[in-house]
């Protein structure tokens, strides 16, 4: 009997002890879901294509202030323009203002504005965008414009009595104005987008142009019953022919205080995805996407690092949302020697503006963003500007997206790329002279036709350059020497690669492009790096549109 009890007992006290242990399980997995769920709900979103400033805040999306900017706007003139490539950020900064302007006093805790603004003081706000849809026409340009009057209209119940569009915008402010005695905040976002979407048809463009100035015109004849007034655009075409008589519009494009007013600098990108960011080499982060300057700050395109940290992985987010192929037009028309992308010099009126019939191709490339600003000197009255690509991702892409333009196939073009990699990594300079030789062959020949700049030097060397680059291998073009000038410097692993061009109908002196570099000693300049150089002298006929003459030579 005593050990049946002993059994019952030792029953008892090990169901019990299993009962406690299944307890304590119960209330580990529950905090464990708790402290999960609790991360997630707290854990910011990545605020992609997000253009809408309540809508970020309100929904717990990753936000860098800028709101500091706003203030700093009250202390200048009452209009504003800012030029910033495609997806930087330029739209969320005017909702901002507007959220400012409407006193949504909510929205600010904990940014600057909330203990640095006049909440009691609300102003009408007038915004007009122009970025969505292409305008084909004056008539739909009208209709986009007519939409977004409308709009503000039914938004402040008041009923404009002009029917043409110039009249009735310039009505709505003054209606505005007198409807609420405080002066109107105007936003003009996207600008010059119908003027860009058309820009290949320069009769159409220039009609865009002037239907444009006739409404922005209302500006100036508004300026008593205008707050603050701010545009926004990629491109700055010129004022004269686009914001006449607007004299006191302040450009603020290469202003240094407003270098980062988008885009995300270094230390604001450490400090708000510190979280992001932890998961990647930070040097790398900021060799693929970092690079933009506007004279101020260097900043990163907010679309890249977004796309970045929700992808996990380095790729050419910002530059496959938009195709260049306007500018590779222009790059061919032009025989532009694309090495030459590397350091571009240029006057502040030249990067400044430009016009429909009076396209700078420099002012183009940066004001797109295929080309930033790497240092400006004061000359005199002038300022000199060095320009140069913002980071690999545009270096990578834009050299790549070229040769697409050459190369009938893609898929040639890849298995191009994957055999001129392996080649040059293993020094095999034969299997190089295949390779181009074979890349130069499959140019149709009515792209020659259509161009001229294959009877010169420069389009063999940017040949060359192009398909390095576009493998992001370190590649210098125009490499100086005390001797002279090297055509094309490129370093893979344990390779450096010195190489010469020439195209023979051009040559007067009959001096063969390896023995140019061998008489000009401009391999010795890297014997001393303990790495493997090869020199490569290479030569071309215009003729035959092909490699003629190809020698090379280990020299360590």
């Amino acid at each position: 009997m005593n050990k049946i009890k002993r059994i019952i007992r030792g029953s008892i006290l090990s169901m019990r002890y299993y009962k406690l242990i299944f307890i304590q399980k119960q209330i580990f997995f529950a905090l464990a879901y708790n402290k999960l769920k609790k991360y997630y709900l707290n854990m910011k979103r990545l605020p992609i294509g997000i253009q809408t400033f309540s809508d970020i805040i309100e929904n717990n999306y990753y936000y860098i202030d800028k709101t500091e900017f706003i203030k700093k706007l009250l202390s200048g003139p009452k209009s504003y323009f800012l030029s910033r490539p495609r997806r930087f950020g330029k739209s969320l900064f005017l909702d901002t203002i507007e959220s400012a302007f409407r006193c949504k006093k909510d929205l600010f805790k904990g940014l600057y504005l909330e203990n640095n603004w006049d909440w009691e003081s609300e102003h009408p706000v007038v915004k007009i965008s122009f970025g969505s849809g292409v305008s084909r026409n004056i008539e739909e340009l009208r209709e986009t414009f007519n939409y977004s009057l409308h709009i503000i209209e039914q938004e402040y119940s008041i009923e404009t009595t002009f029917k043409d569009l110039k009249n009735r915008f310039s009505q709505i402010i003054e209606l505005l104005y007198k409807k609420y005695s405080k002066q109107v905040v105007v936003l003009i976002d996207e600008y010059d987008k119908p003027i860009l979407d058309n820009i290949t048809k320069t009769e159409l463009a220039e009609e865009l142009r002037d239907e444009l100035k006739n409404y922005y015109s209302v500006i100036k004849d508004s300026d008593r019953y205008i707050k603050l007034c701010f545009i926004t655009g990629v491109s700055k075409f010129s004022k004269v022919n686009l914001f006449s008589g607007l004299n006191n519009l302040n450009d603020i494009t290469l202003d240094k205080e407003y270098g980062d007013v988008c885009g995300y600098n270094q230390q604001e990108l450490e400090s708000i995805f510190s979280d992001r960011l932890k998961n990647f080499d930070k040097e790398k982060v900021k060799k693929w996407y970092n690079g933009y300057s506007f004279t101020g700050k260097s900043v990163y395109n907010p679309f890249d690092i977004l796309f970045l940290f929700e992808k996990k992985e380095f790729r050419n987010y910002w530059f496959e949302t938009g195709t260049p192929s306007f500018l590779i037009k222009l790059i061919s028309e032009r025989n532009f020697f694309i090495p030459n992308l590397e350091n571009i010099e240029t006057s502040d009126k030249i990067i400044g503006s430009f016009d429909v019939d009076d396209i700078v191709l420099e002012a183009l490339l940066f004001q797109t963003g295929y080309l930033t600003i790497k240092k400006k000197i004061r000359l005199g009255e002038n300022t000199l500007f060095y320009l140069t690509y913002p980071n690999m991702e545009v270096k990578i892409s834009l050299t790549d997206y070229i040769l697409g333009k050459l190369v009938e196939s893609n898929i040639k073009k890849s298995k191009n790329h994957i055999s001129l990699y392996k080649a040059m990594e293993n020094g095999d300079l034969e299997k190089l002279k295949d390779i181009f030789h074979s890349f130069f062959a499959s140019i149709p020949s009515d792209w020659y036709r259509k161009n001229t700049i294959a009877n010169y030097e420069g389009y063999y060397s940017s040949i060359f350059y192009c398909y390095m680059t576009a493998l992001g291998l370190d590649v210098i073009p125009e490499d100086v020497t005390n001797q002279g000038r090297i055509d094309l410097t490129a370093k893979i692993e344990d390779n450096i690669y010195i190489m010469e061009f020439k195209v023979i109908e051009m040559v007067k002196d009959k001096n063969t492009a390896f023995n140019q570099i061998k008489d000009k000693k401009y391999h010795e300049k890297y014997l001393t790096e303990g790495k493997k150089v090869y020199i490569l002298g290479v030569e071309f006929s215009k003729e035959t549109r092909n490699i003629t003459g190809y020698e090379w030579e280990l020299v360590n």
